[in-house]
């Protein structure tokens, strides 16, 4: 009878951990949830006198005058959006080949080496990059790419501008060099994923390893490795401190890639802690709650692609 009552007094005491570990684990998951809606909510509620007084008129104009009080975001949006597309450019095939060589076709003994050297760009500060940017890529660039290329072809609308080398084509390099990483891991391991059923189908039927690769395992890895991309330009989106430092911090719209730029990122950290008016900080939060929203948006789209991409393999696999 005693030890009847023990083990139920255990059982209970139990069931009350399990419940206290429950309501904890719950409000822990709660509280991530809730911080990126208060988030928004804080930057939609501080900015709401330069939304209500600009309305959509802050993202189609061109002005950005804090003496006079006129504030448009869309220079900023335009060269974030340039600097992201142009990293994308040249990071999508450096980093997507890199993943596939480590996949399909690097020596064993090379893989864990090299795919740590990858990894390890992400973790890098930003800052670096940006001193990396200024001391060497700038006068690289400057003397041995811009200025040739300005004086061969003159008009050429994209290769031209001022060749400084401090502008927009700088900040996607050092963007793309920060988004490679970031494409490469994820796509290995997306690519890791495919069935090697998928490979040996098609080399049973006579294919090459390019042909293999190129007909069998990219389709079958195609929405993971749009989501990898994604990530990539959620990254870009956000970068800070390294394009702020190379792309010149001038709210201009361009079509010359060798002109300076700016990005929204870059305008908050160049002009938010010396905000001349209350309107100048209301609008500097605007353009923060535009980068936030961009920025959920894109992550979103990549985890669905992902998720998409994983669900499809263990369907496969479990068929």
């Amino acid at each position: 009878m005693a030890t009847d009552k023990s083990v139920k007094r255990n059982h209970g005491g139990m069931a009350r951990k399990d419940r206290a570990f429950k309501g904890l684990t719950l409000g822990l998951a709660l509280t991530a949830t809730a911080l990126p809606i208060l988030i928004a909510l804080e930057l939609a509620r501080t900015s709401s006198p330069a939304i209500h007084h600009f309305g959509w008129k802050f993202i189609s104009s061109q002005d950005w005058d804090p003496v006079h009080e006129l504030f448009g975001a869309l220079p900023f949006i335009y060269g974030t959006i340039v600097s992201s597309i142009l990293a994308l450019v040249i990071a999508i095939p450096l980093g997507l080949g890199a993943a596939i060589w480590l996949v399909e076709t690097a020596p064993k003994s090379l893989r864990a080496p090299v795919g740590f050297l990858v990894e390890l760009l992400a973790a890098i500060p930003s800052i670096i990059y940006g001193l990396w940017g200024i001391f060497v890529l700038v006068p690289i660039l400057r003397d041995h790419i811009e200025m040739p290329l300005a004086l061969k072809f003159p008009n050429f609308p994209l290769l031209s501008g001022q060749p400084l080398g401090i502008g927009m084509l700088s900040g996607g390099l050092v963007l793309a060099v920060m988004v490679i990483p970031f494409i490469t891991s994820v796509s290995q391991q997306v690519l890791e994923a495919v069935p090697n059923s998928q490979r040996e189908a098609a080399l049973s039927l006579g294919a090459t390893k390019w042909e293999m690769i190129r007909t069998s395992v990219i389709p079958y890895a195609r929405s993971g490795i749009v989501g990898a991309i994604m990530l990539g330009l959620g990254r870009a989106l956000g970068e800070t401190m390294a394009i702020t430092m190379v792309i010149g911090n001038v709210p201009a719209i361009s079509a010359h890639l060798f002109d300076p730029g700016y990005t929204m990122a870059s305008v908050l950290a160049n002009e938010f802690s010396e905000a001349t008016s209350d309107m100048h900080r209301f609008a500097l939060v605007e353009i923060g709650l535009l980068l936030f929203i961009l920025a959920i948006i894109v992550n979103i789209c990549a985890r669905l692609l992902i998720s998409k991409t994983a669900k499809g393999i263990a369907e496969t696999g479990t068929a």
